[in-house]
């Protein structure tokens, strides 16, 4: 099946809801305005009352009870909202998806975009592209098994989704990988171009005329994400470290493991994705 006859047979899997569209664009703005924001999610009763379900779980893991909109961007901040409305998006498209455990999924793409950040800051590129692009960067594996999982069920029983391997193999089969599918998918639910581009050269960052530094960073926090769900021992991590982009990068094993997540990601976090 080639790509462009994947994107069409997974048709069913919802566009980005309109006002999501327009709160993720507001929010790319250099000073997003807060009352823009307020109103274009308080026109969406159903996404309002999942922002602040989520606001108040275990996700952020706050102390105080958030009963508005307008009082989660206060205290949680631009990045915060950016988090929760692409959560809200992601977790009502992929309800349920035939071959993946989805709690495993999650799990692994959100210990990604928790990486990205920090990698980002440190490299000084925008942290909340950087934290969207880690979040989104895997969902072409969802769309895969959903629009052929007869072909990509073969696929994983010759190699983990989590494996480091995993895009050779797919690439050698059909022709394209989960990166392809990603960038495509992002670029349907109308994703800013640098994040497409993210996801699209995520696994040569630099190569030729490709130089994105963006994508750089999703590959990097995506190699230390996988490490963690193989359990990977420092002298493995060593083995497998993609040296080629951490030099391009400006960046070390010690660097990169320094950007570790303070808690990696609990079950109460994934409520939003998984429910």
């Amino acid at each position: 099946m080639t790509l462009d006859e994947l994107l069409q047979q997974a048709k069913a899997i919802p566009s980005i809801p309109r006002v999501v569209s327009e709160v993720l664009t507001e929010l790319d703005r250099d000073d997003p305005d807060t009352h823009r924001l307020t109103e274009l999610i308080a026109s969406d009763p159903g996404l309002t009352a999942r922002i602040l379900k989520l606001a108040n779980s275990a996700f952020f893991g706050l102390t105080r009870q958030i009963d508005s909109v307008g009082e989660a961007i206060a205290v949680l901040g631009f990045n915060h909202l950016r988090t929760l409305v692409q959560a809200v998006a992601l977790g009502a498209s992929f309800k349920t998806v035939p071959g993946v455990n989805l709690e495993q999924f999650w799990r692994y793409s959100v210990n990604t975009a928790k990486i990205c950040r920090p990698l980002a800051r440190s490299l000084r590129l925008p942290e909340g592209a950087a934290f969207t692009a880690g979040l989104v960067h895997a969902v072409g594996d969802l769309v895969m098994h959903i629009g052929m999982p007869d072909v990509v069920a073969k696929i994983d029983w010759r190699v983990s989704p989590f494996d480091l391997g995993r895009a050779e193999v797919e690439r050698s089969v059909l022709g394209y990988t989960y990166a392809d599918v990603s960038a495509a998918f992002a670029q349907r639910w109308d994703f800013p171009d640098a994040i497409v581009r993210a996801l699209k050269h995520q696994l040569v960052p630099f190569e030729g005329d490709i130089y994105e530094p963006l994508a750089g960073v999703v590959h990097m926090a995506s190699w230390r994400a996988r490490a963690q769900e193989m359990n990977l021992d420092r002298e493995a991590m060593r083995a497998t470290f993609p040296d080629v982009v951490a030099m391009l990068l400006g960046l070390s094993l010690e660097t990169v493991l320094d950007k570790d997540p303070e808690q990696w990601t609990s079950a109460g976090e994934l409520a939003a994705f998984l429910h």
